[in-house]
């Protein structure tokens, strides 16, 4: 595995100023915005609003050192969380559903979007990790540039849904330094039901693909925090180890065995779920010990091990 990277890949485009134009560039997608897979095609520069409900700024839900993530991306300070309102996705069982589908959140500027990333670093966060990006790629580059200019220097995590675009994608190429989808259906029928986008499978295995091609495996640094590259998230449903087995063979076939996978078992019925009764109940121990035995099965020997009593150790000081 090859050495973590010194510095995060951003920078080196701050500096030529390839990332103040790439920020440019991308503010041109919201006229008719194309951004992700739903293409609604509405001026969010005009103020029009599509499936996300999001206009030409951003809006934040909140902002904090996240001590809940995956072990490799908290560390001793906590991963950097901004958790951004509205969703290109919309699942019926969201468990965020507030931030979400109901638009709770404040506008911010990319100035103030970019003193946000600047805090979190002063806190001592490792990382910056934006949660629900994929509708805001245009302004999350446009704060970036500026936090670069202010002594912004942690890597930067793109923790989406997994449906992403590839134009959207190659926006960030050279940006991001770990991206982080949730997998979350193998089968278009599921997809339509849960999400209303019957195209999610095929979009989620495109952009895998497309990530692992820009930051490759993961790659861990002499502290045990991430510096770049692929970890998948894959939320186990109940009824569904079927999806959860195709989605791991196809992580550990066709992207890399190498792979760093979270395989999470925190689903409950949330938001609409309740009208969905194939998904209205809690996750049971057994389906999640057969997830966690179908993505070995497939390969995969990189699985996230959240060692909740050393992080409780860590946190009263020891």
């Amino acid at each position: 595995m090859h050495a973590a990277p010194a510095e995060p890949a951003y920078l080196a485009l701050h500096r030529t100023g390839e990332l103040c134009r790439r920020a440019a560039g991308a503010a041109e997608y919201l006229a008719e915005c194309a951004l992700c897979p739903r293409r609604c095609r509405v001026n969010r520069l005009a103020g029009e609003k599509g499936f996300c409900r999001t206009g030409s700024e951003a809006r934040v839900a909140s902002y904090a050192p996240h001590f809940g993530e995956e072990s490799v991306l908290v560390g001793e300070g906590g991963s950097g969380t901004i958790f951004f309102t509205g969703c290109n996705l919309g699942c019926v069982f969201c468990q965020n559903w507030e931030i979400s589908h109901e638009g709770v959140g404040v506008t911010v500027t990319a100035g103030q979007l970019a003193a946000v990333m600047v805090s979190l670093q002063k806190q001592g966060c490792g990382n910056i990790n934006f949660v629900t990006p994929s509708h805001l790629v245009p302004q999350i580059l446009a704060a970036l540039d500026i936090a670069a200019g202010r002594g912004l220097s942690l890597p930067l995590v793109y923790n989406s849904g997994g449906y992403d675009s590839l134009d959207t994608l190659g926006l960030l190429d050279g940006v991001v330094d770990i991206y982080m989808p949730d997998f979350k259906f193998w089968n278009p029928a599921t997809a339509g039901e849960l999400c209303g986008a019957a195209d999610y499978p095929h979009r989620a295995r495109e952009a895998v693909r497309e990530m692992h091609r820009q930051v490759g495996d993961l790659q861990v640094g002499a502290d045990g925090l991430a510096r770049r590259g692929l970890l998948v998230r894959h939320l186990v449903m109940p009824g569904q180890l079927a999806e959860t087995g195709a989605i791991m063979k196809f992580l550990a076939d066709e992207i890399s065995a190498a792979t760093y996978v979270n395989v999470m078992e925190q689903y409950r019925p949330c938001g609409d779920a309740r009208r969905h009764p194939a998904i209205d109940r809690m996750l049971e121990a057994g389906e999640y010990r057969q997830a966690m035995e179908l993505a070995r099965a497939a390969g995969l020997s990189r699985l996230d091990d959240r060692n909740w009593q050393r992080l409780l150790y860590r946190l009263a000081g020891g």
